[in-house]
């Protein structure tokens, strides 16, 4: 196996398998980005087919080059859609925001050798196949409820970030996929970075425009210095959980001066999304890295360098007024208004719990609002959606991924599988207070936490 060491390259893994998928998708977004707001509605069918244009192109190049598509195009769609409700119109649907799921699933085809028999079944898609079953449940509920647009928004934002990690089970090699995600969070870091901390100082009017008809409150005010950071996502927990993975990734499989450019004005925009539940969920994914000798010395320097940056940014005004109250927060939690809320929710499990024993499907989440949940947290996701029965089964199928990578990453403790395990432990961390199954969450975790086999088992031909 041969992984290329530069920053972008064009090297190819030994399947032949091109590493620049990241160029086909960063030519629609500029595209889109030069022209989207000028073409008005006709801009987001367009955008769809562009998307399928780009996955197909990239897959021709194989599985690596299709998943760095993949990836930039969940990074950076919902800026595009912006731009185009900026010219053409609030679209409160999201059409636009479909197009990396369409993406995601022209592999999906692949699947079909589950069927023939040929190819033994991989204990991988056991998490797979059981969350599968849960979110199908989920869509019957909603069906038999007659809501059927978030019948399809809701199976759909599931079913194809599942569907893409059982083709990567057969067609991905673990060091190659990550080897592929670096190079693109090569590109995605700094621009995601740089352009978080221009939209602190002095939001873009698409942005402002969005925020002001979006129905999200939780992401600041359209104001100089009142926003919290969403960069070119669409909410601050997208864009902290993206960077966050990010930085562990490039940091850890990388050495060199680049990293460090790249981690520092993306340490500071994580911080300015005041997203504490991505803060915590690193930090816990670090501490996973101290328990190996291969890692333990780096994670050590990541540590020190995340804290002198939370200090630095703690005396550069405007930056420390609200970062710093956000630090207070956490050991203040009596008067924190969102820690509060959070536990009245759980309380309300715990005193109800038939109050949804059976769910009320994809509409009790609300899973079409800008790509966030009415609640926080998986736990209580899968109660209201699913019932008690079948949301307990999908948690479970989520903690079994998470113990299987974590259990793997102890037993072969390789550079690669210990970032596998620390992504797994950084999704674990977030599972009581953030959502890990839905669109772009869905696809940054069941993409890793399927990459470490139990044996090694030969290459998919599949081309």
């Amino acid at each position: 196996m041969s992984v290329g060491l530069g920053i972008f390259g064009t090297s190819q893994d030994s399947a032949g398998n091109s590493k620049n998928g990241w160029i086909d998708a960063l030519v629609l977004v500029g595209i889109f980005t030069l022209f989207g707001g000028f073409l008005g509605g006709l801009a987001r069918p367009l955008f769809l087919l562009g998307c399928l244009a780009v996955a197909i192109s990239a897959l021709r190049r194989g599985i690596y080059a299709h998943f760095q598509a993949t990836l930039l195009l969940y990074t950076f769609t919902p800026f595009l859609r912006r731009m185009v409700d900026y010219g053409a119109g609030y679209e409160s649907m999201g059409l636009m925001l479909v197009g990396p799921l369409l993406a995601l699933l022209v592999p999906v085809f692949d699947l079909r050798r589950l069927f023939d028999g040929r190819e033994p079944l991989d204990e991988r898609l056991g998490p797979l196949a059981l969350a599968g079953v849960c979110v199908l449940y989920t869509g019957m509920v909603t069906l038999i409820a007659g809501q059927f647009n978030d019948m399809a928004s809701g199976l759909l934002k599931c079913m194809a970030p599942i569907l893409y990690a059982a083709v990567l089970v057969y067609r991905a090699d673990r060091d190659e996929l990550l080897d592929a995600a670096v190079r693109a969070f090569y590109i995605i870091l700094p621009v995601t970075a740089i352009y978080g901390i221009l939209q602190f100082m002095q939001p873009q009017p698409w942005d402002v425009y969005w925020m002001q008809m979006a129905p999200i409150p939780s992401i600041g005010y359209p104001l100089p210095y009142e926003v919290r950071v969403f960069s070119v996502l669409n909410a601050p927990a997208a864009f902290a959980t993206y960077t966050a993975v990010g930085l562990l990734l490039v940091t850890f499989l990388r050495t060199g001066w680049v990293s460090l450019l790249v981690m520092a004005p993306s340490s500071l925009a994580l911080l300015l999304s005041l997203y504490r539940t991505a803060w915590v969920s690193l930090a816990v994914a670090l501490l996973f890295c101290l328990l190996f000798a291969r890692t333990r010395l780096k994670s050590q320097l990541v540590i020190i360098a995340l804290i002198a940056a939370g200090f630095g940014a703690l005396t550069i005004p405007p930056f420390s007024d609200v970062i710093g109250v956000r630090f207070a927060s956490i050991s203040n939690g009596s008067k924190d208004g969102s820690l509060i809320e959070r536990f009245e929710q759980y309380e309300t499990m715990w005193l109800l719990p038939d109050s949804s024993l059976f769910g009320k499907g994809f509409g009790g989440a609300d899973v079409l609002t800008a790509g966030t949940t009415a609640v926080d947290g998986m736990i209580i996701t899968c109660w209201q959606m699913m019932g008690i029965v079948a949301g307990l089964l999908c948690l479970c199928s989520l903690g079994w991924a998470i113990a299987l990578a974590v259990y793997r990453s102890l037993r072969e403790r390789s550079r690669e599988a210990v970032m596998i395990g620390a992504v797994a432990m950084f999704n674990l961390a977030q599972i009581p207070f953030a959502n890990i199954l839905f669109s772009e969450a869905g696809f940054l975790f069941w993409t890793y936490v399927v990459l470490l086999p139990t044996a090694f088992h030969p290459r998919s031909r599949i081309p």
